[in-house]
């Protein structure tokens, strides 16, 4: 069963995220080589299954949480090797930065906001899907 208001909502937030992952790609993306088993960027029609990074986003009803319910978002590179974790710490931050930017444009009047929540980033706020 699938619910057309939340594949909408979803659609958007995901659109964001591989628009994120797409800048991320052109300034980034030659740092580490990618997972070998892993096409090069561009070359599938999301960019959530090829190039170097991949960032999704996952509904969470927040029990437990600082924040409560929200969408916990897991950025990461997409790789065998080390990522620099000095470099890593400017891609998350760059990442998160164009995330906080790009919520009111893909989800307008809802307050979203991107915190830490815990170990996780977490995009809280109006959920409702009207």
């Amino acid at each position: 069963m699938s619910n057309p208001l939340v594949e909408a909502w979803d659609e958007k937030l995901n659109g964001l995220l591989r628009q994120v992952i797409t800048k991320l790609e052109e300034e980034y993306g030659a740092v580490v080589p990618r997972h070998p088993s892993r096409p090069a960027h561009g070359e599938t029609p999301n960019p959530q299954n090829d190039g170097l990074f991949r960032i999704t986003a996952v509904f969470t009803p927040g029990f437990g949480s600082t924040w409560g319910k929200g969408y916990v978002l897991d950025i990461e590179p997409v790789t065998l090797n080390r990522f620099p974790q000095d470099v890593w710490c400017v891609v998350e931050a760059k990442a998160c930065q164009m995330i906080r930017e790009g919520l009111e444009s893909v989800l307008p009047g809802r307050g979203l906001e991107l915190k830490r929540d815990g170990t996780v980033w977490k995009i809280t706020g109006d959920l409702t899907l009207d």
